[in-house]
């Protein structure tokens, strides 16, 4: 393990923006149990595509999609506030 000081954006929380030493760009830095919320919100979308229930499907799709456009306003907007240019 490697120990390093990095730049918090945001408040610590579970999607902390974050910057680590040598990169231009800041990154998400996301726990591991919300990592793996996501993974199966996505599993849940695949799941119902798999049975043929598009409706179940798109509602998943949905709520996941929601979940991160609020996290990349999270982002977008922290580096707003400290005027750094998307990546994107």
């Amino acid at each position: 393990m490697e120990r390093v000081e990095a730049e918090l954006f945001t408040d610590g929380g579970n999607d902390a923006v974050v910057r680590l030493p040598g990169r231009r760009f800041p990154g998400v830095l996301m726990q591991g149990d919300s990592l793996h919320i996501l993974r199966s919100d996505l599993a849940e979308v695949v799941e119902a595509c798999e049975r043929g229930d598009l409706a179940e499907a798109q509602d998943s799709a949905g709520l996941l999609l929601e979940g991160l456009d609020a996290l990349l306003t999270r982002y977008a907007d922290a580096l707003q506030e400290h005027e750094i240019p998307r990546p994107y």
